[in-house]
């Protein structure tokens, strides 16, 4: 029997989930760089796809960057959560605890993302930011020579790295103290060069090339391994990095990891890079039905349908989650007008049953239907799950 559960229920299910119980957690010992402190690990995990997190939660001191260097909230959300899943192939979540970034610092972070500088360049930026010191000029970006139009320039030097991310993953040795495991960088890297010839003038663009994204990116790599490196606490550590190409400004699906390379501890070059064959696409689009026809096809039998039901209605969107050339996963968003809760139930009734009807049970599929009103009811098909669950918003 289908599941549909009601807003004051779900509210006290969720209380009640919510509530601390401190008979399910347990006490270690963290070092830190010159110092020990107590410290808790949760006992369950919400799911085993994710790490548990030691608490007090510490926050990464270049945490919010990630909002202004990537270009939608689809890239910041799948750059974040994807380097997770580069983490699990080297750090198993059953023995390893999550931390924010605790060694790359905000000030870093900026200073390598900026371009680097000619000497003449940094001297004038000196001059305008009293603050800098030549120590500073130290940006993983391509030098700006200065020579010809600005488009020329900026085709020939476009910026390729966007953003740096840091995962540490702790683990738990004798006597209860939880210590550095290793780590997990993130390079987000640009598909699409924006610049513009006047300040505050209009926005251009130039597209980088996936040859070129990857050769940059895997330059860009080696040399913050070796700056890592010289960072006390992370010389004698693995440290594993992995490169993310995002997506336009315009694109409402997100960009992915395609390579990662871990260096052992002690070691600083990077030997061996693999291939993360990870992809989303939208549905429905002309690449989708090119490349998987197959669910290009399930997806528009499924949208005619629902749009048989609302005849005047054709805004049912999907996201298509790949790994390894296989749909994993898929989400729906149906953004429409009720007239009424009972309207909204059947219609979510409906479209339940064509998501058992068209999908088939290997993928996961969840549905978000939405008005002007916020979220009307939500539609979650697990795996190999035979049957959904559904909630109606209240």
């Amino acid at each position: 029997m289908r599941k549909i559960i009601y807003g004051t229920l779900v509210a006290v299910l969720l209380l009640a989930g919510c509530a601390p119980n401190f008979q399910k957690q347990e006490e270690v010992v963290q070092n830190q760089k010159d110092s020990e402190e107590k410290a808790i690990i949760p006992k369950y995990k919400i799911s085993e796809e994710y790490y548990r997190t030691i608490l007090p939660f510490k926050a990464s001191e270049s945490r919010g960057l990630v909002v202004n260097n990537l270009n939608t909230r689809y890239d910041i959300s799948e750059f974040e959560t994807g380097l997770m899943r580069v983490a699990q192939t080297q750090f198993d979540p059953d023995k390893y605890l999550f931390q924010e970034g605790q060694y790359l610092k905000r000030e870093t972070v900026s200073l390598w993302l900026n371009r680097k500088f000619t000497d003449e360049q940094f001297a004038q930026k000196m001059k305008e930011n009293k603050k800098l010191k030549e120590s500073d000029n130290i940006g993983l970006n391509p030098i700006d020579a200065g020579v010809g139009t600005v488009k020329e320039r900026n085709e020939k030097s476009p910026i390729y790295l966007a953003h740096i991310l840091e995962h540490n993953y702790l683990i738990k040795g004798e006597n209860d103290k939880v210590s550095l495991g290793g780590v997990v960088i993130g390079l987000a890297l640009n598909s699409v060069h924006y610049y513009q010839e006047v300040q505050y003038g209009a926005t251009y663009e130039t597209d980088i090339s996936h040859e070129v994204v990857e050769q940059k990116g895997k330059e860009i790599a080696q040399e913050v391994i070796n700056r890592l490196r010289t960072i006390d606490g992370l010389k004698d550590v693995p440290i594993t990095i992995a490169l993310f190409e995002q997506k336009s400004r315009t694109s409402v699906v997100p960009g992915n990891f395609f390579s990662y390379a871990t260096v052992n501890s002690g070691n600083s070059e990077i030997n061996d890079w693999k291939k993360i064959n990870e992809k989303y696409m939208l549905f429905p689009s002309g690449e989708a039905t090119e490349q998987h026809r197959d669910d290009a096809t399930a997806f528009s039998n499924f949208k005619q349908d629902v749009e048989k039901y609302f005849p005047n209605f054709n805004g049912v969107v999907g996201k298509a989650f790949y790994a390894g050339g296989n749909l994993q996963s898929l989400s729906i968003d149906i953004p429409i007008q009720f007239y009424g809760k009972t309207e909204a139930i059947g219609f979510t009734q409906f479209v339940t049953g064509k998501v058992m009807e068209h999908f088939p049970d290997y993928i996961a599929v969840e549905v978000n239907v939405s008005s002007v009103n916020g979220p009307e009811a939500l539609i979650v098909k697990k795996a190999e799950q035979k049957e959904p669950f559904v909630h109606i918003y209240q």
